[in-house]
């Protein structure tokens, strides 16, 4: 990364969504975005500890094989 900090890439951002959306339409924009709740990391570790990888695999492939018609 170069010597840009992560303030100043925030800063520059906001400064150009406020620019081009306007401070209303900045803050709508920014209002999207969700953090979530909990722990997600926690929570997938849990979930997937419950799964073998073998299950995993079916599942991906599964996941990837087009719809029939």
């Amino acid at each position: 990364m170069s010597a840009t900090t992560l303030e100043r890439i925030r800063a520059k951002g906001l400064k150009a969504l406020a620019d081009e959306l306007g401070p209303v339409g900045m803050v709508r924009f920014l209002q999207l975005f969700d953090n979530g709740r909990g722990d997600y990391s926690k929570a997938r570790h849990k979930r997937l500890a419950k799964q073998s990888v073998a299950a995993l695999v079916q599942e991906i492939q599964r996941r990837r094989k087009p719809a029939s018609r």
